[in-house]
C-alpha cells in the first residue's frame, strides 16, 4: 500500500515549515525512524524520521518549498503496517527539542550586544538570494528582522550548515563578532521592473569573468565597511632609514647564526611602531558608539600577502614586551603560516594597531583603509636610495640616503590632525635614531 508522509506537528504554534534538504530521493528504500528530510520552522531546524519502512515512491516538494503543517510531501510504499506510537513518539521529541532551542535562541539574545542598522523589511516567509541561490529558513529571517540585518548582510555571513545553508548559529556568531558586513553592498535585482527604474545597457567589452572567493567578498565587504564607518584621513611624512638599513645588512648573517632566524625589515618596524604607541596610546583605540576605549595590549598586525592574492593580517601580540629576536620569530613563523595557509584563528585576531608594507610590491606610498574596529593604520613605503641635502658638521651636504615615505590612516571621529600627525612624525624620528651600535 501507499502511505502518504505528511509534514508532521512541530510546536503549539507551528503552522508552517520549510524543506531544508531530503535524505532519500525516489526508488530510495527507508527503514522506520530514519531521517528522511531536515526542515527548518521559525524556531528550530529539525531532522524529521520516516514513521514506516518502505521504499520512497513519491517526494511532492522541493528543498526550499514552505509547506503548511499536516500536508502530504511524500508517498512511501510500504507492506502495510504503519506505526502511530512511534509517530506520536517522534512529534513528541520534536517538540521537545523546539522548546529546548526556543530557551537557548532567548538565552543567547540576552548576552549579545547588537549594534542597530537600516534594514529592507520582508514578509515573506522564506528568501533565496537570487546570486547565490542561498536559501534563508523562516528561523534565519525571525533573527535576521530582530536585529535589522538585511539580506544583503545575510548572504555574506559564512555559513555552516548542510551544503552551505546558512544556520541561526553563525548569525549569532556574527552578531557577536560585530557585523563586519553591516554595509554590504545590495544584490542587483533580477527583475527590471522591480523598482520601475529604466535598465541601462553597458558595453561590458569582452573578457575573462571571474567570481569572487569567499574571502575576497570578505574583505571587500570588511573594505567597505571601513571606508562608511570612518572618516579617512591620511598624513605623511619621510625618513631617513640609513641607518637601520646599514645595521641590518652588517648583521643579518650574524643575527640568523646566533638565533637561527631571519633577520628582515619587519621585526624592527614592529619593534618601532611598538615604542611609538607606548607614546601615544590613544592611537591604540576602538571606538565603541560615544566611547573611545583605549587598549591595554599593544597587539600589531602586519598586513600579509596570501598565495591566492588575497590579505590576510596576523597579529604580533604584546609587541611592545619582545625583544628583537623574540619579533623576529614570532614575524617569521605567522608568515610562513600565511605562505602555507596554515593561519589558525588566533593569529589573526586581537590586532589593536595595523602596518601594512606596501613597499614590498614596490610602492612609493599608500593610502591604507583602516583595519577595523582600530582607528589608525600606518603603510610604509619602499626603501629607495637617493641623494638628499644633509647637515654636518662640514655644513650642507649631498648623500646618498635610503629614504622612505610613511603615511598613516587614521578615523578622524577620534584621531584629529595633531595626534595623527605626531604619531607618525614620532615613528619616522625612532627610524631615524636608530642605534647603529645596536648589539644582536
Amino acid at each position: 500500500m501507499s502511505f502518504e508522509f505528511k509534514m508532521p506537528k512541530l510546536g503549539e504554534s507551528i503552522t508552517e515549515a520549510a524543506i531544508i534538504t531530503w535524505f532519500k530521493n525516489v526508488g530510495d528504500t527507508i527503514e522506520e525512524d530514519e531521517m528522511l528530510l531536515e526542515v527548518a520552522t521559525d524556531k528550530v531546524d529539525s531532522e524529521v524520521p520516516s514513521t514506516v519502512s518502505g521504499v520512497i515512491e513519491e517526494i511532492l516538494y522541493e528543498a526550499n518549498a514552505v509547506i503548511k503543517i499536516g500536508e502530504t510531501i511524500a508517498i512511501i510504499k510500504t507492506d502495510g503496517k504503519v506505526s502511530t506510537s512511534k509517530k506520536k513518539s517522534k512529534e513528541s521529541t520534536v517538540i521537545q527539542s523546539d522548546s529546548e532551542e526556543s530557551q537557548k535562541n532567548k538565552n543567547r539574545k540576552k548576552k549579545r550586544t547588537v549594534i542597530p542598522s537600516i534594514v529592507e523589511e520582508s514578509h515573506s516567509a522564506s528568501f533565496s538570494v537570487s546570486n547565490s541561490n542561498q536559501f534563508f529558513s523562516p528561523l534565519v529571517i525571525e533573527i535576521a528582522k530582530t536585529h535589522h540585518i538585511s539580506f544583503e548582510e545575510l548572504a555574506r555571513i559564512p555559513a555552516t550548515g548542510h551544503e552551505g545553508r546558512l544556520r541561526k548559529s553563525d548569525v549569532f556568531q556574527y552578531i557577536e563578532d560585530g557585523r563586519p558586513y553591516k554595509f554590504a553592498q545590495p544584490v542587483a535585482q533580477q527583475d527590471p521592473t522591480a523598482y520601475r527604474i529604466p535598465q541601462l545597457n553597458f558595453d561590458k567589452g569582452k573578457g575573462k569573468v571571474i567570481e569572487m572567493d569567499r574571502m575576497r567578498q570578505m574583505i571587500a565587504d570588511h573594505m567597505v565597511y571601513s571606508k562608511h564607518t570612518s572618516p579617512h584621513v591620511t598624513a605623511y611624512v619621510e625618513a631617513d632609514l640609513t641607518n637601520m638599513v646599514n645595521w641590518r645588512n652588517a648583521n643579518k648573517v650574524a643575527f640568523q647564526e646566533k638565533h637561527g632566524e631571519r633577520l628582515t625589515f619587519t621585526p624592527l618596524f614592529v619593534e618601532t611602531v611598538a615604542k611609538a604607541v607606548k607614546d601615544f596610546p590613544n592611537i591604540n583605540a576602538s571606538v565603541d558608539g560615544k566611547n573611545i576605549i583605549v587598549k591595554e595590549d599593544i597587539n600589531i598586525g602586519m598586513a600579509t600577502a596570501l598565495p591566492s592574492g588575497n590579505l590576510i593580517v596576523p597579529v604580533v601580540k604584546h609587541a611592545d614586551t619582545k625583544d628583537l629576536k623574540a619579533l623576529a620569530s614570532n614575524v617569521n613563523e605567522l608568515a610562513n603560516k600565511a605562505r602555507e595557509n596554515n593561519l589558525k584563528a588566533d593569529d589573526i585576531q586581537g590586532s589593536t594597531f595595523t602596518i601594512s608594507n606596501v613597499g614590498t610590491f614596490g610602492s612609493v606610498m599608500g593610502t591604507p583603509i583602516i583595519n577595523q574596529p582600530e582607528v589608525a593604520i600606518l603603510a610604509l613605503g619602499i626603501i629607495k636610495k637617493r641623494p638628499e641635502v644633509i647637515t654636518t658638521e662640514k655644513g650642507d651636504e649631498i648623500a646618498i640616503r635610503s629614504m622612505m615615505y610613511l603615511s598613516l590612516s587614521f578615523d578622524h571621529r577620534v584621531v584629529d590632525g595633531f595626534l595623527g600627525g605626531s604619531f607618525v612624525r614620532r615613528v619616522a624620528d625612532y627610524f631615524e635614531q636608530f642605534n647603529v651600535n645596536r648589539k644582536i
